[in-house]
Parts: C-alpha cells; structure tokens; sequence
C-alpha cells in the first residue's frame, strides 16, 4: 500500500531492562482521582471517575539519568505540573473485572500531566471540552516503563515532584480514590482497551505552576524517575 506521504513514526516508551520499546496506543488520563487533590479543585473528592485522553504523540521521554526538554507552550500563562503513576496495558479487553485486572497491566511508568490551567478553566466555565487545555504537544512527559513483576508494591508506593530542588507534591499511591483495578473496570466499560494503551492514573494536591527555566524531577518509589525542564 502507498500513502500520500510518509507516515509518523510509531510513538514507543523505553522499558526499564530490555532492548525492546512499548509502542504506544491511546493515553487515557483519570480527572480528580485524589481526594485531596479533589477538594484544592473545589470538588468532595467523591465523584465517580471520569477520562479524557491525550494523542499519543504527546509523549516525550524522559530517559533514565538524563534531563528531558519541553517548551513553555503557546496560548497559557499557567502551565502547571501534575506528577502521576502511569499504567502501561499489554493485554487489551472490554469489561475487565477489577479481579482480572493486573493480568491485563504490563508495567508502571512516572508521568507528568502537563496543564494549560488557564485555557483549561476557560474551557470549563464555557462548559467546553478541554482538549486545549490538557492535550496540546508534549504535555506528557514520561520516564521509562518498569515491567509489573519488577515494580514492588506499587500500589503503596510514595509520589512526589520537586520543582528546582523544593518539595512541590508529595502523596501516596495508596490515596487512589479509585485504585489502579478499579480504573481500569471503570475505563474498559467504557472503551476496549488496547496493548500499547498507558493511563495516567492521577495527580495528588499540590499541583502548581512552572515558568521557563524551571526543572521538575518526579518520582514513584520503586519506579524509574524523570526529570524535564521547561525551555
């Protein structure tokens, strides 16, 4: 088959140990999913999730010991952080029961949401997707992806993120409102799940805002850590 021009490259994710890249398929993302979190946006902390997604081209990663580059962005003035545990799928499904889940979860990864909080409150105030707001080029830098069996206890690992050398959010895994198999049976009622898909499981309190020259170094324990600096 011929294109009318060449196609982009598939967008992949170094895995922690091996010679081989997870190939990217969707990245979904869980809106709130912090209690306290929740509450510092003006919500209980109780809601039942909700999704959006970010195009997979919105990866940029952050290599293990290296610093990774993301440009201030066009159209904000307020991009913020938001630290996260990332779950990389590699077994699709439809109406994956929280029990089966962790056979359906290939690894862990630390992510950043990256935020254009002032387009992203427009767009909510005009009752608007957020698409511009959350999904915009290189709003989702991500370290490498640590195979599940490697990863330890995630699921009371610490987070965290420092911007320049000071504590900016630091939680626990363990504050899911709705823990790791709970979001993926949430999510696949919803879509069907594909090998290659990664979801950003969520951001604690403490989200705020970057300028040019900053740098965020980000962490969950047991997993590989990133850094990126903002250009």
């Amino acid at each position: 088959m011929s294109y009318t021009f060449a196609p982009p490259a598939v967008v992949s994710v170094p895995v922690v140990g091996r010679a081989d890249s997870f190939p990217v398929h969707r990245i979904y993302c869980v809106g709130r999913n912090y209690e306290e979190h929740a509450k510092e946006m003006g919500f209980t902390g109780r809601e039942p999730p909700f999704f959006f997604l970010k195009p997979a081209d919105a990866i940029v990663v952050a290599e293990a010991g290296q610093t990774a580059t993301i440009p201030y962005p066009s159209l904000t003035g307020n991009l913020h952080h938001e630290i996260e545990l990332v779950v990389a799928i590699g077994r699709g499904g439809r109406n994956i029961k929280a029990a089966d889940a962790a056979s359906h979860i290939y690894g862990y990864a630390v992510g950043l949401d990256m935020t254009r909080r002032d387009l992203q409150n427009d767009m909510k105030k005009q009752g608007r997707p957020w698409c511009i707001g959350k999904a915009f080029d290189q709003s989702a830098p991500i370290g490498p992806i640590t195979p599940a069996a490697e990863a330890g206890d995630i699921a009371t690992a610490a987070i965290w993120v420092q911007v320049n050398g000071a504590d900016r959010q630091r939680s626990n895994v363990s504050k899911l409102i709705w823990n790791i198999a709970e979001t993926i049976e949430h999510l696949s009622a919803a879509w069907e799940l594909q090998p290659g898909d990664l979801i950003y499981t969520g951001t604690p309190e403490g989200v705020a805002a970057v300028v040019s020259g900053d740098t965020m170094s980000g962490g969950v324990e047991g997993l590989t850590g990133i850094t990126v600096h903002v250009a």
